[in-house]
């Protein structure tokens, strides 16, 4: 096996949208860095029952809704 092809193994610290943080291991970042969570299960509609709203990141979900707005419309 060759040697020094693993990626550094760190702790960093896991922040979560409702601002609680725990410690864990992993290979992003650099040793301590916080990595700040934009969705997670506390705020992800398929662990919360839909009652969160998801970010619309970048107007995806807006551009889907004005482009089929009116796709199943009954008059």
């Amino acid at each position: 096996m060759k040697a020094e092809i693993h990626p550094n193994y760190h702790s960093i610290t896991v922040v979560m949208t409702d601002g609680t943080e725990y410690v864990t291991r992993s290979t992003w970042g650099n040793e301590g860095d916080k990595l700040n969570l934009d969705i997670d299960s506390k705020s992800h509609p398929a662990w919360t029952g839909g009652q969160q709203q998801m970010l619309d990141r970048g107007g995806r979900v807006s551009r889907f809704q004005k482009k089929f707005s009116g796709f199943l419309k009954k008059d």
